[in-house]
């Protein structure tokens, strides 16, 4: 019996490993172009996030960035912010600012941990600083000061990273306006300036509620100098009678009469008021809102006048009751 010959050798394991490991490697680096390509589009389009940077893997752990890597970011996120809020329960100031710093670089579209963390920082550190009477004067006012700004910056951190979110525009907008947080900041002007601005990209947005355009008003009328724009504004507002508030309407009047200071005030109160009862109650708060340094033409004429129509005493006349005095750091720490 003869014995059939083969034609050729078996390919060997280690060849066809080979093989396969060649072609895997080939088909790999034929895709890395594409893939890099449509990584880096999703990522503008906001659809996938960032990858995590280096110093962010070092501060959350090896087993949390293991878990981050995974796709579960969002995870490791709410895990940080129950450690930040022990932080926050312990005053631990730069603890809770520096995890919420980690927060948002695993989440950085969700608005919560945004306006979480600036709020830690602008409200409850500078509150601590604002009250610890333990800690000296200069430093406590310094402390206090640095808390607003880095809340500050940490909202204008979020917007970049959200531009077309309403609320992130408009918390910056508050934060800026508001009378304990203001003073703060250098300029006044400039202060009030940025927050109307900020108001009035959240309002362009077409997301905000409504409230977010009568507070860019609000900002704009205290700008010296913007008086012409501040009333352009204010009569749009008017235009709707639900915008109707009364700080919108003092606004109104204060702007008016800044505009044509030969306007008879008393009148023009009157008719935006009803009353002159009405009108008298009004104007004497906002003549009484000094902290908030709202503009004022026209109010006292059109008070000393309307005293005289409702035969109000001497004795009981708005000019006879101190004025609270604008407070600032000065009364709040000392000079």
């Amino acid at each position: 019996m003869c014995s059939r010959k083969r034609n050729s050798e078996p390919v060997k394991n280690w060849q066809r490993n080979g093989i396969l490991l060649a072609a895997l490697l080939a088909f790999g680096a034929a895709r890395m172009p594409y893939e890099a390509a449509l990584g880096k589009q999703l990522r503008a389009e906001r659809l996938t996030p960032p990858p995590l940077e280096i110093g962010t893997r070092d501060r959350i752990g090896q087993t949390s960035s293991a878990v981050a890597l995974g796709g579960l970011r969002t995870l490791v996120a709410t895990f940080l912010n129950l450690r930040a809020f022990t932080f926050f329960q312990d005053q631990r100031w730069d603890d809770v600012a520096e995890t919420f710093d980690t927060i948002v670089d695993l989440a950085p579209r969700t608005r919560y941990y945004w306006e979480t963390g600036s709020w830690h920082s602008s409200y409850n550190a500078a509150s601590y600083y604002l009250e610890n009477s333990k800690l000296p004067a200069l430093r406590r006012r310094e402390a206090w000061r640095a808390a607003i700004c880095r809340g500050r910056a940490f909202l204008e951190r979020g917007i970049r990273n959200n531009p077309d979110d309403w609320s992130l525009l408009a918390n910056l907008g508050f934060l800026l306006s508001d009378t304990n947080k203001f003073p703060a900041f250098r300029d006044a002007n400039e202060t009030f300036m940025a927050a109307a601005d900020a108001y009035r990209r959240s309002a362009d947005t077409g997301k905000a509620l409504p409230y977010v355009r009568r507070s860019q008003l609000y900002s704009l009328a205290r700008v010296e100098g913007k008086e012409q724009e501040a009333l352009a504004l204010a009569r749009s507002l008017y235009a709707v009678r639900k915008n109707r508030t009364p700080t919108l309407l003092i606004l109104l009047f204060v702007l008016e009469a800044n505009e044509n200071p030969a306007e008879d005030v008393t009148q023009r109160a009157i008719e935006i008021f009803e009353t002159p009862q009405k009108a008298y109650d009004a104007l004497s708060v906002h003549w009484h809102r000094t902290r908030e340094r709202f503009p004022v033409f026209g109010v006292a004429a059109a008070l000393k006048s309307l005293e005289t129509t409702l035969v109000i005493s001497p004795e009981k006349s708005i000019f006879n009751q101190p004025l609270q005095a604008p407070a600032g750091p000065d009364d709040w720490f000392g000079k």
